[in-house]
């Protein structure tokens, strides 16, 4: 097997493991009462954190670059608003709507080079856009591109790691080195609303103990998921691996509706990249 292909298969491999444990992370916390979700999202975010510092130690610790944290804190922004949204509209719709938009801002950033980047190239480029826009099709704006943007420091950081004359010159091409970082701004952001919320409550915040294991292991669920993410980036690239993970997370709600514009999807992609 050809390196191509295998870094193929490993790619597509990773990203049905992502889109299982994304499409299944909450499962655990659906007994439980989870009130406004402050207190659940901080117990998730230091879950997350100590996977990426598992990751880190088992990657013998790559350089530590600040700026990947950025992408963390974008999404933990995003985040917060996710219960109020679903509490407002309803979760099978806001999934729609924000993983529409997390779809569609995380591919054009890559296909296009928004923020800096260098746009990527696909030797099938109707195939692409084709796929890209099946992924959006199917149905939070806010949140979606947040969410969308969360990758765009790292990939930012690995353009420019191949220019002499950039500060992250030399910087690693492996997405993976880059997770400790992203959770680091993850954890921190949240960290930073909850206190921010506890001082709003006047030092009286919802807790919700019987939450803490379900939702630990929720975020358990989703950091494996975000690495697989990452791995997926490395081996497809994002403009690939974000239609179909984002993708699968819509697909949750509506698998059986939208079974067939998954599979013309998926192909597209593949075909895409040959």
């Amino acid at each position: 097997m050809s390196s191509n292909s295998s870094n193929l298969a490993v790619g597509y491999a990773a990203s049905c493991v992502a889109i299982l444990l994304f499409g299944s992370n909450f499962i655990p916390l659906k007994k439980y009462d989870t009130g406004d979700g402050m207190f659940l999202q901080w117990v998730l975010c230091a879950a997350v954190w100590l996977v990426g510092l598992l990751v880190n130690l088992l990657l013998h610790c790559p350089k530590f670059w600040p700026f990947a944290m950025l992408g963390g804190c974008i999404w933990a922004t995003g985040n917060i608003a996710v219960v109020p949204i679903i509490k407002t509209i309803g979760l099978g719709l806001g999934i729609l709507i924000w993983g529409s938009f997390n779809a569609l801002t995380g591919w054009a950033s890559s296909r296009f080079g928004w923020f800096g980047m260098e746009a990527e190239e696909v030797s099938s480029p109707l195939l692409n856009y084709i796929r890209a826009g099946l992924a959006v099709v199917s149905l939070a704006v806010a949140s979606g591109i947040l969410y969308g943007s969360t990758f765009v420091p790292v990939i930012y950081i690995k353009d420019h790691s191949r220019r002499n004359d950039s500060m992250y010159a030399g910087a690693s091409e492996y997405d993976l080195d880059y997770v400790f970082a992203h959770v680091s701004g993850i954890f921190l952001t949240s960290t930073i609303y909850f206190l921010a919320y506890c001082a709003a409550m006047r030092n009286s915040p919802k807790l919700y103990p019987e939450a803490v294991l379900p939702g630990f292991l929720s975020g358990v669920l989703w950091a494996v998921a975000t690495c697989c993410w990452f791995v997926a980036n490395h081996s497809l690239s994002a403009v690939v691996s974000f239609p179909i993970i984002t993708t699968g997370l819509q697909n949750h709600v509506l698998l059986g509706l939208a079974f067939c514009t998954i599979l013309a999807g998926v192909l597209c992609t593949a075909f895409s990249k040959v």
